[in-house]
């Protein structure tokens, strides 16, 4: 019997795997700088809390969730999305009720039951961005910018940015309204027109081309947002010009979410196809009311890995390996190896990242393995060397070769790769 990954889901291998480890450090990094603080919620939650939160209408809820019974009969869901369970941990240990706003991020796999397709996985990852506990267009505008700064210091060139306003629980009644209207006189199947009843909004995100051609002329949320909301909504906009980000207005921007209100917003990549979404998100004022908490208004933002990575590899940014090795070591004999894997060991202990030929190889194999590392640096020692209490030290781009005494290698190695 053979086993394989099961259908939706993929192994990161390497090379490509230090990749996804490089995409969330990046993403992440800009939230870390601004204050956000680390959060690990458990893969698995109470069903209830995404049928509450996320919304029983959406096909999250509907159609994708991964939900099973524990051996003590509570119903039990891998989470489809991190926001949910991070406003239930907040609730949870009363955060809530110390400085606001609560600025958290997290990383972690996510589960939805999907069509199988490039770019859409049934576990995927990502890295989200919380600040919970203040109403303010600053805040939409400062997670914007850092999920913004995260792009550019992987260097992608062609992330879009989409925004929009859903709204509020002030003016969103007349639009509901007005949408159901519209929607109504369409020719729908049966399934669609029960959502119609249940959140319109929901219409307007179907992917459908059949669905989509006949909501060109759908009423726009933007032509019925209150005064306030219209305020908020050009404070954000005019946040995000002063930071020097450009962006697209889109009146159709919904995404896929009973909990946002107001700001949301949408990142996408021409590079991939019908799935060009790589990140989004938005406000969520009233989640934490949905999930028995307080009032607690709350933005933010998830960002695919997965997809970054395809993006990157769009852009032809990715190389065949990230090279975050910088020394090889090759002993040529037993009592060289004995020798070099104690030297190895100072140099990781004094934070040099290094690897050494295993499996006795002779020198020709060794070589090309310390090329295929991608190190700049080789070590030799054999027994002439040994003999003279020095190692050679091989450049691996120039050729140059040079010895060096062993009382010293650590400090050269060190001074050359600073």
């Amino acid at each position: 019997m053979s086993f394989q990954a099961p259908k939706g889901t993929f192994d990161w291998m390497p090379p490509r795997s230090e990749w996804a480890l490089i995409v969330r450090d990046a993403l992440s990094a800009p939230a870390r700088r601004a204050g956000y603080g680390y959060v690990e919620t458990p893969a698995f939650e109470d069903t209830g809390l995404f049928a509450r939160g996320v919304g029983e209408s959406t096909d999250i809820v509907t159609k994708e969730m991964y939900t099973f019974q524990s051996r003590g009969g509570q119903s039990l869901t891998l989470r489809p999305e991190g926001t949910a369970g991070v406003v239930r941990a907040v609730l949870e240990h009363g955060l809530y009720g110390g400085a606001l706003p609560i600025k958290l991020w997290y990383s972690g796999s996510y589960f939805r039951y999907e069509k199988a397709q490039a770019g859409r996985y049934r576990h995927f990852s990502q890295v989200g961005a919380e600040a919970l506990g203040a109403e303010d267009p600053a805040l939409d505008a400062e997670l914007i910018v850092l999920a913004c700064d995260g792009y550019a210091s992987l260097g992608l060139k062609n992330v879009r940015l989409l925004i929009n306003s859903l709204g509020c629980k002030e003016c969103r009644p007349a639009y509901r309204a007005a949408l159901q209207d519209f929607l109504r006189g369409l020719d729908l199947d049966e399934a669609t027109r029960q959502r119609i009843e249940i959140n319109p909004l929901r219409v307007l995100d179907d992917k459908r081309p059949e669905v989509q051609a006949q909501l060109v002329d759908a009423p726009l949320v933007t032509d019925h947002l209150c005064g306030a909301c219209k305020a908020y909504h050009e404070e954000v906009r005019s946040l995000l010009t002063a930071a020097g980000l450009t962006y697209a207005d889109d009146p159709r921007l919904v995404r896929g979410l009973d909990y946002y209100t107001r700001t949301t917003f949408e990142f996408v990549h021409d590079g991939l196809g019908a799935q060009s979404a790589v990140g989004g998100g938005g406000r969520y004022d009233g989640l934490s009311e949905m999930v028995g908490g307080p009032a607690l208004p709350s933005v933010g933002w998830a960002l695919g890995v997965d997809r970054t990575v395809l993006a990157m590899e769009a852009e032809g940014l990715i190389s065949e390996r990230p090279g975050h090795v910088e020394v090889f070591a090759v002993p040529l004999g037993e009592e060289a190896r004995r020798r070099i894997f104690s030297l190895v060991a100072q140099l990781r202990r004094d934070g040099v990242a290094v690897d050494m030929s295993f499996g006795g190889r002779g020198v020709k194999g060794a070589m090309k393995a310390a090329d295929r590392s991608g190190a700049r640096f080789a070590l030799i020692l054999g027994e002439r060397d040994i003999e003279a209490e020095a190692v050679q030290v091989k450049d691996l781009t120039t050729g140059e070769q040079t010895a060096v005494p062993l009382a010293e290698v650590v400090d050269v190695l060190k001074g050359k790769l600073a």
